[in-house]
């Protein structure tokens, strides 16, 4: 993980995979013991010590994760969304007429070779994924002179090249974090009318059942039919794991 830990916390921790807890009360007692009781040592141990055991029971550390960028996203294999990765030449003004054309010359390229990544996608071929890694070099490996912004965005392109085309060993991974936004936009909308929620009951009432609405929406199933299914107990629409799971069973794995 990028996040890091105070070398004082670092020397007190142990790597492996014993069974510490199994309740947040015998985690908290063993942070104690070690001295660990400041919020973000807490925090950050505790992220890692439930990715460790998310691993050590079966998840892959393999998966990749695809981000716009935020540092806490920045673990396992992490690719980077090309969408919010524009944004840093967007943003650019330009200040003469040369640096204008410099600027939007740039972004034609950038989005014709987006373009070229999706068509990658469909058809994926080891000739195809050499040249876009050298067409990549050609147009953020070039410099502008007198244009220290734009240089400084192509200098970050460089820098996230290796997350940025995960995608040419991956043809299944989407290019854009665009599906997540919409997912996460409710919640948004939802907290800027309330204010957000006055007690965590009520913020983990509002994520899981927003969370279910979403997931019944995305498997065809009516929302209000499976409430209703589940306070019968009549099983009409069944337990959605099951139902993903036998989606992704049935699906080819480079399709999802």
């Amino acid at each position: 993980m990028t996040q890091q830990l105070s070398l004082s916390t670092m020397v007190k921790l142990q790597f492996d995979n014993v069974n510490i807890s199994q309740t947040d009360e015998e985690w908290q007692a063993y942070l104690n013991l070690l001295g660990i009781t400041s919020q973000s040592g807490v925090k950050l141990v505790t992220e890692a010590a439930l990715l460790g055991s998310a691993i050590e029971h079966g998840l892959s550390p393999e998966m990749i994760i695809l981000s716009d960028g935020a540092r806490q996203f920045a673990i396992l294999v992490h690719a980077l969304c090309w969408v919010h990765a524009e944004r840093g030449i967007r943003r650019l003004k330009g200040v003469t007429a040369q640096q204008l054309i410099e600027i939007e010359s740039v972004q034609d390229a950038l989005w014709e070779y987006y373009r070229q990544l999706k068509a990658y996608r469909d058809f994926p071929s080891e000739t195809e994924k050499q040249r876009l890694t050298e067409r990549f070099d050609e147009i953020f490996g070039k410099r502008y002179k007198n244009h220290y912004g734009l240089n400084l965005a192509m200098q970050q392109f460089c820098a996230q090249k290796k997350e940025l085309l995960r995608v040419l060993d991956a043809p299944q991974l989407p290019l854009h974090t665009n599906a997540a936004e919409a997912d996460i936009r409710e919640y948004v909308t939802r907290r800027k009318i309330s204010g957000g929620t006055r007690h965590d009951d009520g913020r983990r009432a509002r994520d899981t059942f927003t969370g279910l609405k979403k997931t019944c929406r995305k498997l065809a199933y009516s929302f209000w039919q499976y409430l209703i299914s589940r306070l019968k107990g009549d099983e009409s629409i069944p337990y959605l794991p099951d139902v993903i799971r036998s989606h992704a069973a049935s699906k080819n794995p480079a399709t999802l």
